[in-house]
């Protein structure tokens, strides 16, 4: 629970501008917050999957993004206490899908662009669900240098036990995924 409220404090903190109502840890486990835009939800997934590899986390997030009416004035402060349609339901599909080991799901304005985001997510997990524990500080080098050999020396590992890290870890898959949301959504989001 204590890495839990960290990671969602620190998203806050780090992206604090994506968001309308800031993430707020709602029933222990689980938490909501209210985002600027599709662009900004997106952006927010992708950045806490990539903190808790960064943050050596023993557990993985479901994510919802969801579309719909709040009836309640946003609160600015916390994800707390407002009503609406779009939070309830938000909230519901998160509860049925508990049991499906898909971990996002959209449900936007745009229902085509809902199911786009779906199989390109599915692709997602797959590739980061493969991730163990013990492939984080790779992971971790190769988002800050792309460069194998630099990446080796870094690690003080041979270049070829890492050029074939970099390919068993799907690194350039993981980032043609990330890419191709970014072209759905017509934003240049990828770093």
């Amino acid at each position: 629970m204590k890495d839990f409220r960290e990671l969602v404090s620190g998203i806050q903190n780090d992206f604090m501008g994506r968001f309308l109502s800031p993430p707020t840890v709602t029933l222990g486990d689980e938490f909501q917050s209210i985002v600027t835009s599709v662009q900004s939800g997106i952006e927010v997934i992708f950045a806490l999957e990539e903190l808790l590899i960064k943050r050596d986390a023993k557990f993985k997030l479901r994510h919802v993004l969801y579309y719909g009416p709040i009836d309640t004035k946003i609160n600015p402060t916390i994800a707390y206490g407002m009503l609406g349609g779009g939070l309830s339901e938000a909230r519901d599909l998160l509860g049925r899908k508990k049991s499906k080991k898909i971990r996002f799901h959209f449900r936007l304005k745009d229902a085509r662009l809902s199911d786009g985001l779906g199989l390109a997510f599915t692709l997602y997990q797959s590739i980061v669900d493969a991730w163990r524990p013990k492939d984080y500080e790779i992971l971790r080098q190769f988002w800050i240098d792309d460069d194998y050999k630099k990446v080796a020396r870094r690690l003080k590992k041979d270049s070829s036990l890492i050029w074939r890290r970099k390919n068993s870890l799907r690194l350039h898959e993981y980032q043609a995924v990330k890419k191709l949301v970014c072209l759905m959504l017509k934003e240049p989001l990828c770093h």
